[in-house]
């Protein structure tokens, strides 16, 4: 799947990125998985978080947000994994995992990356250099694990 990435901080995010975020991240994590929680969590406008997105012509197609270093106790935090429905099964995620990854390396060179995985997805993960630390949890009624790359 060909599809434009735009990783932008997030003074730079247009209102109608902000929009197209914020919409599949309700489709996905609100309505398709039934998790009524709070996922406006005051966390996208702050500090030096970025925002990852692929573009496929108009439509936002998978993202996921990068929260800073500075304000999460020393670990890049990746949150808010999500590949639309449409686009998945199309290598996205691996290709998404790929350019975050040089992302974080650009703007925050040598920094360990946390990110709270569905436990299900460790194997996923680990190909990208990510290990357990910590239990698993229940999040929203779905287990989880810790994951972190040095």
């Amino acid at each position: 799947m060909t599809v434009d990435w735009v990783c932008k901080h997030h003074d730079d995010l247009g209102k109608e990125q902000l929009y197209a975020i914020l919409r599949l991240r309700s489709e996905v994590f609100v309505v398709e998985q039934k998790c009524v929680y709070q996922d406006i969590d005051s966390q996208d406008l702050a500090g030096d978080t970025h925002h990852l997105m692929a573009w496929q012509d108009d439509e936002l197609v998978a993202y996921l947000r990068l929260l800073d270093p500075e304000s999460q106790g020393g670990d890049v935090v990746i949150g808010r994994v999500i590949v639309a429905k449409v686009a998945r099964g199309s290598g996205l995620g691996h290709q998404m995992m790929d350019e975050a990854l040089k992302r974080v390396e650009d703007i925050w060179p040598q920094t360990p990356v946390y990110l709270s995985a569905q436990a299900h997805l460790q194997g996923y993960y680990g190909r990208y250099g990510f290990v357990v630390a910590g239990e698993e949890y229940l999040e929203d009624d779905i287990p989880h694990i810790g994951m972190r790359r040095a």
